[in-house]
């Protein structure tokens, strides 16, 4: 695996129904998240998640991408130049 890469993924849930799925992942790779902030926006019916993770590119992509794949869900992630 390549070395490890400081990151923050982003998730917009509008599918609450996805959320079991959603810790599911986060669950599997646990041990590479730093952090992790949670907020619902009632107003606009949509949660917000921010995860801080210090993780091989790899991962961060497997991470992102297994969560964006669910319906109404979408991810995006920010890679620190910091190696």
């Amino acid at each position: 695996m390549s070395e490890k890469r400081l990151a923050v993924i982003s998730l917009i849930v509008e599918n609450r129904e996805q959320s079991a799925r959603i810790n599911g992942i986060l669950s599997d790779y646990a041990c590479y998240i730093v952090a992790r902030m949670g907020v619902p926006y009632k107003e606009r019916g949509v949660s917000v998640i921010c995860l801080i993770v210090d993780a091989p590119n790899e991962i961060i992509n497997t991470v992102t991408g297994k969560i964006g794949m669910l319906d109404g869900v979408s991810a995006k992630t920010l890679v620190s130049k910091l190696k």
